[in-house]
């Protein structure tokens, strides 16, 4: 990354954002821009400061992370929003996918991997532990079934847009790759996630994988 990327920390634990940014602080490319110990100030720093990313805690006291999730993106903000927790729970993960995540990144995994999965999520990827992949690839396999969800109901470049989720790609570098406007490939994103019965590009993302391994 050649931009410093404007970060904000939502978590009600100090040591964990004492913690978190520390590392990023090594790391170049990122500066902290905020720290908040709870939802509602996390909401205020973030209409102040207009962060790029946001680091999110899941459980916490008065406004937890999905309330606050919800209200960030109802607030129209566009910064990449990552889920840090210790939950596990495959409902929770589905939950802040459909609430407008951007990842999903347990708080036990080693330093190195929490950086990357954000370095990841910085460039357009998902970022989803490796340990919960399957659980949420196995979530959208059955709703498959229940939706009757199918590939063949997309015209040929939504289809191809949709392999370019898959890949992790954004939409900038989707427009680059199929050569067509930005603009014109979040219209297909709509388009194809409606189709799908999907509410976010993530979930169509793991879908499309775990369609592709089948």
């Amino acid at each position: 990354m050649t931009d410093n990327t404007r970060v904000l920390i939502i978590d009600d634990h100090p040591l964990f954002r004492r913690g978190v940014s520390q590392l990023l602080a090594l790391t170049e490319g990122f500066t902290i821009v905020g720290e908040a110990a709870g939802g509602r100030e996390g909401i205020e720093l973030a209409k102040r400061l207009d962060p790029e990313l946001i680091l999110l805690d899941l459980n916490m006291k008065g406004i937890n992370g999905l309330e606050t999730l919800r209200t960030l993106r109802d607030m129209g903000s566009d910064a990449r929003i990552i889920l840090v927790t210790v939950s596990d729970a495959p409902e929770d993960l589905m939950a802040a996918i459909r609430a407008g995540a951007d990842g999903y990144i347990l708080k036990d995994n080693d330093p190195e991997d929490i950086l990357d999965m954000i370095c990841q999520a910085m460039r357009g990827r998902t970022a989803i532990s490796p340990e919960l992949t399957q659980a949420l690839a196995g979530a959208l396999r059955d709703e498959n079934i229940a939706e009757g969800r199918h590939q063949a109901n997309l015209t040929e470049r939504e289809a191809a847009i949709l392999k370019c989720l898959a890949a992790g790609m954004s939409n900038k570098l989707i427009a680059r790759e199929l050569d067509i406007m930005e603009s014109t490939v979040k219209v297909h994103v709509r388009n194809l996630l409606k189709k799908l019965k999907f509410r976010s590009r993530v979930e169509a993302a793991v879908w499309a994988v775990a369609n592709q391994l089948d």
